[in-house]
């Protein structure tokens, strides 16, 4: 008999999404659904996903078991939220005003505002407002169902202050039930003290910044490979050298413009690609060869109002591995949301409910590194889930802008209820 100290029982449906990892093409139809699934973990961990028979002939109730019935609701994997710019000060609505009014993202960076504003806020706020801040954005993010983040540093743009995020990143991580993965962005803009200097502030990035980020503060290098941010010369220094000390590429690629971003990720074997609003089929090619993974980010094509956006089906069709993410940022999209993510993708991105609901879970937790332990419900996993309050998957697209997570189970113990954060007061920073 299996013993549980917690379990959930009856689902409408309970979506395992077990199987491969990560899913590709057809597979990522594949939910492992089971109608009137039952669900039972046990210290934290997965012990049992299956039907209400075999449940009821398997699993044997601690004493003083949690019984949750979700009473013909979804139960789902925690999201992965794989591309957060998590800590930063500050915000830019006036600038997102300017924008509704006519201006650009370049007209605004050109002028000293984008990323360089963010970063003056940044570096003036203490590590007491910057943790704070951080784990305010973690509780919006638990109760809209995110479970396991990634978090790029990026706003601090010198080597004391890139440092200070990623330990900052480390330790809200540590605090709050949402698991953070920390990526090392030094390399996101180059900042005003270097102006005229950027091969001065690059070889900052590679012979500072990345050796200290590796020694246990970050686990991914990115870079903004973008026209008037970081070539693809740079942008390849940069992750080589990352990649030479332990820390995975990552980049932002053809975001704004078609620079070559997917065709490098796939030279230096980055983890994943993301943006991809501009990307041509030779790059998504070599991305599938080589096995890059894309992070797709509608809310910032959604929030920008652009007219390209990534292409998804093509992607799919090539046998990319496809996550989906928030780009949770300041300035071009402000939100926690990944349901409304999920909404985006399907109706801006013509992706099926079924494939960005794998997106947003075993997919993405493939991208950081956490498929192992999270992303799907399997013995043996760890027991984030949601239960939706919903009776079919169908309506985290149907209805975007609502949050319909009820419940958020981390690590076995409920978190979340109601939308209101229920898990004990937090040790002191």
């Amino acid at each position: 008999m299996i013993r549980a100290d917690l379990v959930i029982v009856d689902a409408a449906q309970l979506l395992t999404l077990r199987g491969p990892a990560p899913r590709l093409r057809a597979d990522l139809l594949d939910l492992g659904l089971i109608e009137g699934g039952c669900l039972a973990a046990r210290e934290g961990r997965i012990v049992f996903a299956g039907t209400r028979d075999e449940f009821e002939a398997e699993v044997v109730l601690d004493d003083g078991a949690e019984v949750v019935d979700a009473m013909g609701r979804i139960v789902m994997p925690g999201f992965v939220d794989a591309h957060t710019h998590l800590p930063f000060a500050g915000s830019r609505e006036a600038e997102f005003a300017r924008r509704l009014a006519g201006a650009t993202y370049q007209e605004i960076a050109r002028e000293g505002g984008g990323i360089l504003s963010t970063v003056r806020a940044t570096r003036a706020a203490s590590d007491e407002e910057l943790l704070d801040i951080m784990l305010q954005r973690l509780d919006r993010m638990l109760v809209e169902g995110v479970t396991t983040c990634e978090a790029k540093s990026g706003y601090g743009l010198t080597l004391h202050d890139e440092l200070r995020l990623l330990r900052l990143a480390r330790q809200a991580g540590v605090i709050h039930p949402v698991d953070v993965v920390p990526t090392l962005l030094g390399a996101h803009s180059v900042p005003p003290e270097y102006a005229g200097r950027r091969e001065a502030y690059v070889k900052l990035v590679i012979d500072e910044m990345i050796p200290q980020a590796a020694q246990g503060l970050a686990e991914y290098c990115d870079v903004f490979c973008e026209k008037g941010v970081f070539t693809v010369d740079e942008s390849r220094r940069i992750l080589e050298a990352g990649r030479a000390a332990g820390l995975r590429p990552r980049l932002h690629a053809d975001q704004l413009t078609a620079g070559g971003g997917a065709e490098l990720a796939a030279e230096v074997g980055a983890a994943t690609a993301d943006h991809l609003e501009h990307a041509g089929d030779e790059g998504i090619a070599h991305m599938a060869r080589a096995g890059v993974a894309a992070v797709l980010l509608p809310g910032a094509s959604f929030c920008m109002r652009e007219t390209h956006w990534a292409p998804a089906r093509r992607l799919i069709d090539a046998g990319v591995a496809v996550a989906v993410a928030t780009d949770l940022n300041p300035g071009t999209c402000h939100t926690e949301s990944m349901q409304l993510m999920i909404a985006l993708a399907c109706l801006s991105m013509n992706m099926r409910v079924e494939e960005a609901i794998a997106a947003t879970t075993i997919n993405a937790a493939v991208t950081i590194g956490r498929n192992t332990t999270t992303g799907s419900l399997e013995p043996g996993k760890r027991a984030d889930l949601l239960v939706v309050d919903a009776p079919s998957y169908l309506h985290l697209a149907y209805r975007p802008g609502v949050n319909l997570v009820g419940i958020v189970v981390k690590n076995g113990r409920l978190v979340a209820r109601d939308r209101r954060i229920i898990y004990p007061e937090s040790p002191p920073a």
